[in-house]
């Protein structure tokens, strides 16, 4: 470690215990941007034999707790490091050099399962339904969806997944070092948002070395260091391939990409289901080439939006366009005194309404319907080809136009 970066972090331990409770806010503000100070907290943390590694530490459970949302992101940022830096010294055996780190982790893992009341928290995730629209997908685009009793009666239905309440920890075992870890990686996972690109390089990293430490792939990857198998559990991959699912839209693609196949191929030796699906659904997912995202602003995970077909036809029939025929066919005028000549028939419009306003049925009474068009318009022919009777009968022919129509 060089002894500027022993300067950097020292001036920073002692900046912030003599710092105002004023000026907690705008100094919290300004740790962002500090990028020399975050470099230099990494190089301490990946050395457990440091002597600033204990004070960095206490410094950083002290802005976990402090309840300022800033101080709570910059400790989060160095999470995964935290991580990797503990299951190193856990395979090692060497467990009292990792004493003020394994602290560290316990103490925001404690912090983070009660609120603000000391009550236990209870986090509840609700599982989207298919069949209604979002941001994602279109329930049409799907393919068609049998409506039977038992779709019919599970609609509408959201479920929902609980986790917790969590024990408190005391110290960290064999039996519960993943159980705590998983959980501190959601909490890490929540925050991903908020995280620096150095922080997704360190997540890229350490799930890769995490991942392959110990097989064969390790001498591919170069990794040296740890030669030792560690022991990962399934939802921690799971929480692993989140981070790295976010990061490959964030500016860290290549280091994404190798952090994914190597999660990919420990599922595979480990014969883990849910990491193999979530890692074949991330690749399956991936575009071709590489995805350049810029690492200012605000970051989220990008998605096309497939294009929607529109909900009702143009030429769809619908109550409004059989009432807007209506009115159009009444509107029209009746001259028939002054256009109709002799050899021209009037040919009346059948309405869909019969005379007494019921409307007719598609199969009940079309052969009826039928039967009486035939005998009307035969009528209306004989009456206009007869020019001694034309006179008379053109009333006649008003009058059964207008019958039908009512």
């Amino acid at each position: 470690m060089l002894a500027v970066d022993t300067g950097v972090v020292e001036e920073w331990l002692s900046e912030f215990k003599t710092l105002p409770e004023t000026s907690i806010s705008s100094y919290a503000t300004s740790l962002k941007n500090k990028t020399a100070l975050i470099s230099s907290l990494y190089r301490v943390i990946q050395e457990p034999q440091s002597e600033l590694l204990e004070p960095v530490c206490h410094q950083l459970f002290e802005f976990y707790r402090s309840g300022d949302e800033e101080l709570l992101r910059f400790t989060l940022q160095f999470l995964p490091e935290l991580m990797w830096c503990y299951l190193a010294v856990s395979v090692s055996r060497d467990l009292q050099s990792s004493g003020c780190i394994e602290a560290l982790l316990l103490g925001v893992y404690n912090l983070e399962i009660i609120d603000k009341e000391g009550q236990s928290k209870v986090l509840s995730f609700t599982i989207p339904s298919l069949s209604k629209p979002s941001i994602y997908h279109e329930p049409s685009s799907i393919g068609s969806m049998a409506l039977t009793e038992g779709a019919l009666s599970q609609h509408g239905l959201s479920r929902v997944v609980y986790s917790g309440p969590h024990p408190q920890r005391e110290m960290l075992t064999a039996q519960n070092r993943f159980e705590v870890l998983t959980f501190l990686l959601r909490c890490y996972n929540s925050a991903l948002s908020y995280m620096p690109a150095m922080s997704l390089q360190s997540l890229c990293q350490i799930c890769s070395r995490i991942c392959v430490c110990g097989y064969p792939r390790q001498q591919v990857r170069k990794y040296k260091g740890v030669n030792s198998r560690i022991p990962v559990s399934s939802e921690f991959m799971v929480q692993m391939l989140t981070g790295i699912y976010f990061s490959f839209y964030n500016g860290e693609w290549d280091l994404a990409r190798k952090a994914m196949e190597d999660v990919l191929y420990r599922a595979q030796l480990e014969l883990y289901p849910e990491p193999l699906l979530v890692a074949n659904a991330i690749k399956a997912s991936l575009p071709q080439g590489a995805m350049i995202s810029s690492r200012e602003g605000t970051r989220c995970i990008q998605f096309e939006i497939t294009p929607t077909s529109s909900r009702i036809s143009r030429n769809a029939v619908t109550s409004m366009s059989i009432r807007g025929h209506r009115w159009k066919r009444h509107e029209q005028p009746e001259n028939g005194n002054d256009a109709t000549e002799l050899g021209n028939f009037i040919i009346p419009e059948i309405s869909v309404t019969s005379v007494a306003g019921e409307r007719t049925g598609n199969g009940e009474k079309s052969r009826a319907l039928a039967e009486n068009d035939v005998q009307h318009l035969q009528g209306v022919q004989e009456t206009a080809t007869d020019p001694r009777t034309d006179s008379k009968s053109m009333p006649e022919i008003r009058r059964q136009k207008s019958i039908i129509l009512i």
